[in-house]
């Protein structure tokens, strides 16, 4: 037989209420696919994709109010909607096809299992499989269709009525009747509730359930909206649909084939019908008389679509009617009397005229109606006296005369849109209720215009964009909150007194000159890339932000418009980035936060005193010269930025870290931040001792100090040190230094040292470090691109065991590194203890104590060290080891405990390795021109290696790492070269 498959839902009146199996109308499976057996239907996939937390809190709903629901539109696919299910039956021969249209009525039509059961007793003869008992009471007729499909699964998968229902398998089990056998039993309000939030092809598959389910989503508060946008239904179908929801209040055809039946159906069909959305067709005139019958249609949208013939008069009379759009309608006249018309749209039409009797219309909008002409526009719109909001844009042919009479009629006229519209320029025209004017790209208006505007007392939008021949702007309006000028290619000046003004848009006036603002509600003012502005007067109590960015032609003068007395009192933003023309900043301001300068080359002075100043951005200000920061609320300082800085002045009471480096020509500099603790003037190479002095003194509570490359501070400036009683960190590198003695006076809590390339170190001046137990607390020293003597570095290393890191990087002086004292020189070596809580604890080797603390050592680039001979007694603690780039290294022999990291990358004399370091993890032997057996040797005694590097070794094959492997089990990761060097 032959089933045509629609929409529909009913309720049976046997007693043995049936559900029919149907074709899936939402995902279009064909009836001639075959079915899958793991597409079982579980009722629980209905509430797939709805919100649980919604059901469950209203405030957690979309939809809010539960008794409210979510969506009101269904839509229709044009597969399903005209789709046929051919059903094979065994008893009928072929040339017999009985078409069953299945139905599911509402108001007690008949339903298809009436037609069904006729034809029962006919199938009793095929192989069906036989349900005894079945909660959902499916019809008894479709039970025993075992060939008839019935796609429910979203994956694609078909499933036949005997999946569907578990019928018996070919083995006589029962697969699925236990759990079918399961109802859901919920109240009908409670489904309402929960049907609310479902959209209507979730509804469809929830109709698929159970006869409940069936009835609960057929509630007509469901399907108020039916929605046929772009779908292909037919008459037919349409008017079954209007049929069986006949209290449907929103119809959409936008874009179905043949419009006009159908909309003349639904106008004469559906009673109720409120909201009516048409359009891609032809409408003929006859619809339009079949409107009056329409008496409660308050919305009617018609898009893109001929009025009757295209060359005839449309009349459009309705009694209702609130909101009327003709969108992109193609008709030579129309006549409107809707005498309860608020809104009408004829936006993008092509009528030439055009009637209109709407006395209560509040709303017209006929932008873009090109073929409109000046005095259709003054009638259409002279008609309307109660007109509120009026859309003329792109209407070429409008002149000051409409605009005129319209001003008379239309006397509360708020919106008024007239931009394109070349031949206006508000001459004598008056418009005093209007609240919001748009005038895009008109070219009349001018200078001369802005009389018209300054009657506008109400006004509080105004556009302006792209008015070529607009030059000044001067308006005092009281109510303005809003006004953009963009792309006025000739405008020069702008002069606002509006107490309201909140929002100022200027961009890409390229002539603008000046600005005049008067405002007690704006607090934002961007105006970047104005090239031409030169003065700027601000009288803006609120004004928090103010961006000038690139304004290149502002000169030093816009510093009074921004401190106190400038008319901006309680300004916290300022950006002046790329402002190349200042040359002189000074700000005094109680209220400003933020400054940034960036990018100003030309500034060479800058004055700021600005007590709560919390961020200055100096960036690119590569000629400033002299500074002053007295007072500002700065935490931290970077002028590194400025090379040519001579004269520094700062007062800064919470400021915390400063950095001068770079500063090179800085000589008179006067720092008073009690607070600070970090300062960094590195190569300030002519800050004198005296500078030095007055800074320790006002700076009592530095702890870092960075004088590296200062060749001018001498004796006095170190001993001036004393006054900083927290100093830990002191870097003197590349300094002409030639004793350390006023460091040993007056840094003694010092921690860390560094004297890279103080070349002028005589070879004692480090003796009172081990000698003379001076600097008790210094823990790391760095000695690197020294000319101290290889005896001097030994006798260091050997007795300053409280040393835990040392570098003596590019030391020429440095050969041997033999720490394999024999007993008369241990007992001359002072015994340490390992200190309580080290990652040690109290592991001490068994026959002697360790000798030195020195965890980390390095030795990068030493071009005289041949040997290395480190035995376990000495080098305990020893957790890094550097000896990369020292070219003559051959021998190594490191017996370390905790030693973690070896590096001897680039040692390309290395021939002889032998590691006895249980706690190794990486070692490093990158372009080594050792061989593969002493690499296997020494990682055998390394049972913690996890990371080997052998990449560029000439010796070591890296096609073949199995052998290090198996030296070393523990080795998780080999860098090799992907090919033999």
């Amino acid at each position: 037989m032959r089933i045509w498959c629609c929409l529909c839902f009913g309720e049976e009146e046997d007693s043995k209420k049936g559900y029919k199996s149907m074709r899936d109308p939402i995902l279009g499976n064909n009836g001639d696919e075959s079915p899958d057996e793991n597409s079982a239907f579980d009722w629980r996939n209905v509430f797939e994709g709805v919100n649980v937390a919604a059901v469950v809190s209203p405030q957690a709903g979309a939809a809010g109010d539960l008794g409210v629901p979510k969506n009101e539109e269904i839509d229709f696919d044009s597969n399903w909607l005209s789709s046929e299910v051919e059903v094979k039956n065994e008893n009928y021969s072929g040339e017999k096809m009985l078409d069953v249209n299945l139905n599911l009525g509402l108001s007690g039509e008949a339903s298809s299992s009436t037609v069904l059961k006729e034809d029962s007793d006919r199938d009793t003869c095929s192989k069906r499989p036989k349900v005894n008992s079945f909660s959902l009471d499916w019809d008894n007729h479709l039970l025993q269709e075992t060939s008839y499909l019935c796609p429910m699964n979203e994956g694609g998968g078909d499933m036949s009525l005997s999946n569907l229902l578990g019928a018996t398998d070919a083995e006589g089990k029962d697969s699925k009747m236990e759990d079918l056998d399961v109802r859901m039993d919920l109240t009908d309000d409670l489904l309402h509730m929960v049907f609310s939030f479902l959209d209507h092809i979730d509804l469809c598959r929830a109709a698929s359930v159970c006869s409940q389910w069936r009835a609960a989503s057929s509630h007509e508060d469901f399907w108020r909206y039916l929605n046929f946008e772009n779908k292909q239904i037919s008459s037919n179908q349409f008017e079954d649909m209007c049929r069986r929801y006949p209290n449907a209040t929103t119809i959409n055809l936008y874009g179905t084939p043949n419009i006009h039946p159908l909309a003349m159906k639904a106008v004469s069909s559906l009673r109720n019908l409120e909201t009516l959305s048409l359009g891609r067709g032809q409408l003929g005139e006859t619809f339009f008389q079949a409107l009056t019958d329409c008496h409660v249609l308050r919305s009617l949208t018609i898009n893109d679509a001929t009025l009757g013939n295209g060359i005839q008069e449309i009349p459009i009379s309705h009694d209702s009617l609130r909101l009327l759009q003709l969108v992109k309608c193609r008709v030579l006249r129309v006549s409107i009397r809707c005498p309860q018309l608020e809104t009408l749209s004829l936006k993008r039409s092509s009528m030439p005229h055009a009637v209109l009797n709407c006395p209560l219309l509040h709303d017209l909008d006929i932008a873009s109606c090109h073929k409109l002409s000046d005095a259709a526009i003054r009638s259409a719109a002279t008609a309307c006296p109660l007109l509120e909001s009026l859309d003329m844009s792109n209407c070429s042919c409008v002149s000051d005369e409409t605009l005129r009479d319209i001003a008379q009629t239309c006397g509360n006229l708020r919106v008024l849109d007239a931009s394109y519209c070349p031949n206006i320029s508000l001459e004598s025209v008056r418009l005093v209720m209007l609240t919001v004017l748009k005038l895009h790209s008109c070219e009349g208006i001018t200078s001369a215009s802005m009389a018209a505007i300054a009657h506008s007392y109400m006004l509080e939008v105004l556009e302006l964009d792209n008015c070529s021949l607009l030059t000044s702007v001067s308006l005092d309006l009281p109510r303005l909150q809003s006004i953009r000028l963009v792309h006025c290619r000739k405008f020069i000046d702008l002069n606002l007194h509006c107490g309201m003004l909140s929002s100022i848009t200027v961009s890409n006036c390229p002539l603008l000159h000046r600005i005049n603002i008067t405002s007690s509600a704006l607090k934002k003012l961007v105006l970047q890339k104005q090239e031409s502005l030169t003065t700027i007067a601000l009288q803006c109590p609120n004004l928090l932000e103010v961006d000038l960015t690139e304004c290149e032609s502002l000169t030093n003068s816009i510093c009074e418009v921004f401190s106190d007395d400038g008319g901006c009192p309680v300004l916290k933003s300022l950006v002046l980035d790329n402002c190349e023309s200042l040359t002189l900043v000074a700000f005094c301001s109680t209220s400003l936060v933020s400054l940034s300068l960036g990018g100003c080359r030309a500034l060479i002075s800058l004055a700021l005193r600005c007590p709560y100043l919390e961020q200055v951005s100096l960036d690119g200000c590569d000629h400033l010269e002299v500074a002053s920061f007295c007072p500002v609320g700065l935490r931290s300082l970077n002028l590194g930025i400025c090379p040519k800085m001579n004269m520094l002045h700062i007062e800064a009471p919470q400021m915390a870290s400063l950095e001068l480096k770079g500063c090179g020509v800085l000589s008179e500099a006067s720092i008073n931040c009690p607070l600070l603790t970090s300062f960094d003037a590195s190569f300030c190479s002519q800050l004198k001792d005296d500078c030095l002095s007055a800074t320790t003194s006002s700076c009592p509570l530095i702890e870092s100090l960075v004088l590296m490359s200062c060749p001018s501070v001498g004796c006095a400036g170190l001993l001036s040190l004393q006054s900083l009683p927290n100093l830990t960190y002191l870097d003197l590198s590349y300094t002409f230094l030639v004793t350390l003695q006023p460091v040993y006076e007056s840094c003694l809590q010092l921690k860390v040292l560094k004297l890279q390339a103080c070349k002028y170190l005589t070879d004692t001046s480090l003796e009172p470090l081990y000698k003379e137990n001076a600097l008790p607390a210094l823990c790391e020293l760095d000695l690197s691109y020294g000319t101290l003597c290889q005896s001097a570095i030994e006798e260091l290393l050997a007795c300053c065991t409280h040393l835990s890191h040392v570098s003596l990087n590019g030391c020429i002086n440095m050969h041997d590194l033999n720490w394999g004292f024999t007993g008369d020189q241990l007992s001359h070596i002072p015994s340490v203890s390992i200190p309580h809580g080290s990652s040690l604890g109290e592991q001490q080797l068994p026959n002697e104590q360790p000798k030195r603390l020195l965890e980390n050592l390095n030795c990068v680039g030493c071009p005289n060290i041949k040997k290395v001979f480190i035995p376990m007694a000495q080098g305990f603690l020893l957790s890094s080891l550097n000896l990369s780039l020292s070219a003559n290294l051959k021998e190594v022999d490191i017996a370390c405990y905790n030693l973690c990291v070896l590096n001897l990358s680039n040692c390309c004399s290395l021939e002889s390795l032998q590691l006895e370091c249980p706690r190794l993890s990486s070692l490093f032997l990158q372009s080594c021109n050792i061989d593969e057996e002493a690499v296997e040797a020494a990682v055998s005694r390394c049972t913690m290696l996890e990371t080997l590097d052998v990449r560029f070794c000439p010796k070591i094959c890296p096609l073949n790492m199995t052998r290090l492997r198996v030296a070393c089990p523990s080795l998780k990761r080999i860098f090799s070269s992907l090919v033999p060097s």
